[in-house]
């Protein structure tokens, strides 16, 4: 997740945006071939990524490493999750795949309004697998 999944999120997700002042409104989108290959390109990163995370018995961590923020399961926790119910993880990956392939084809359109929404649903994605994988619990009553 960290080394492909979430830097290509977050090209997209920063690719389109609107910043308002109290003088102006600015837009900011991708404008030159190269800033719109750069979105195509993270995009493709999304889509294999999703494929990754199909492979069975891939692991999500390293032997040993663990998380450290205080609200994540464990390493080792998140993947018992993930075994138990394979067509679940399955299924949450199109879901990352499918809209990869909405933020590729609106690259290949060079179309920011639906880069954001693309980006809206990468969200989504992303966030149905963390609320079920990494931070099931409610805070504070999770199991440790």
């Amino acid at each position: 997740m960290d080394g492909i999944v979430d830097p290509a999120a977050d090209t997209i997700w920063n690719s389109v945006a609107t910043t308002i002042t109290k003088k102006r409104k600015e837009e900011k989108s991708p404008h030159t071939d190269e800033e719109w290959a750069t979105v195509r390109r993270s995009a493709i990163q999304l889509l294999e990524a999703s494929n990754l995370l199909q492979i069975p018995g891939r692991h999500v961590a390293k032997s040993g490493e663990r998380n450290e923020q205080g609200i994540e399961l464990q390493p080792q926790q998140i993947e018992t999750l993930i075994n138990q119910d394979r067509q679940a993880w399955i299924a949450l990956a199109h879901a990352l795949h499918d809209s990869a392939t909405l933020a590729l084809n609106a690259a290949d359109a060079k179309d920011p309004a639906k880069v954001l929404e693309s980006g809206g649903q990468i969200d989504t994605a992303c966030e149905n697998c963390h609320r079920k994988y990494w931070y099931p619990h409610p805070a504070g009553r999770g199991t440790r």
